[in-house]
């Protein structure tokens, strides 16, 4: 999935020991609230789920949870929600998603304190204290980024063109480029930013100061989004495999061509 170790832009309660809870940040703009573990768990709409296939654990798992909705009941499915994580990992998630109840369905995974998940790491963290996991993630789409673990904020926030216009193609760009976009966001945006452009506090920059086109050759850089570790073998390095079950070869092809159109409108 995406990073391991990857600080939020703005003020988060964020603490999280054997004795003490954490608390999720739901910022809706004139709505917004804090919730405590506790209250969390305390919510009628709690259940115990099992995801098959979980991203970050890379098995099955089970989890105390509620569905992402209850948290985005002013939030309407034209709109935008930014997921981020306490390491600065900030997913880009259409509230569309969110809300489905049906097909892939969105939930809020809630790690007690006296009942911790496995490790991820070395340093003995976990995916918790909350976590965004997904039922049935096929059927919507799902990709691994979407799957943000660690998470302390959820913000209701315009939509990413709006936001950053530096991310914009041409206004005569192709049909794939537009649609590499589109796939910048789903699958690079949690880490990378691009002409300074972007929320997240991880992964360099993809623009400035050299385009990973321009010194990339286009088979060695899809094999390296593949796997980096084929084409470099860092031990250190965080960059995660994207397979074919995360982007296709067509949506990876538009990614390809999304950034080679943005090699040509680097700002300064």
């Amino acid at each position: 999935m995406h990073r391991l170790l990857y600080a939020s832009l703005f003020s988060v309660v964020f603490t999280h020991t054997s004795t003490q809870a954490a608390e999720l940040s739901v910022d809706l703009g004139e709505q917004s609230k804090g919730w405590s573990t506790a209250e969390l768990l305390a919510l009628p709409q709690m259940r115990e789920i099992r995801i098959p296939a979980d991203v970050s654990y890379k098995r099955a798992m089970s989890y105390k949870a509620i569905p992402v909705a209850v948290l985005l009941k002013s939030v309407k499915p034209d709109e935008h929600i930014q997921a981020i994580a306490a390491d600065g990992f900030a997913a880009e998630l259409p509230a569309a998603s969110l809300l489905e109840n049906k097909g892939a369905r969105a939930w809020l995974a809630i790690e007690e304190p006296n009942q911790p998940w496995p490790a991820l790491n070395k340093n003995g963290e976990s995916a918790g204290p909350f976590y965004l996991v997904w039922e049935n993630p096929k059927a919507g789409n799902i990709g691994p980024e979407q799957w943000p673990f660690q998470l302390a904020t959820l913000r209701r926030l315009p939509p990413v063109a709006e936001r950053f216009p530096a991310l914009l193609p041409a206004a005569d760009a192709s049909a794939e480029v537009n649609s590499g976009f589109a796939q910048f966001q789903k699958n690079c945006m949690a880490c990378h930013r691009l002409n300074k452009a972007g929320d997240s506090q991880f992964g360099p920059d993809l623009n400035l100061p050299h385009n990973p086109t321009e010194y990339f050759k286009p088979e060695f850089l899809s094999r390296y989004i593949r796997d980096p570790q084929s084409m470099r073998h860092w031990p250190q390095g965080k960059m995660p495999a994207f397979s074919e079950a995360s982007i296709s070869d067509a949506e990876l092809n538009q990614l390809l061509a999304y950034l080679s159109h943005m090699a040509g409108r680097k700002t300064q």
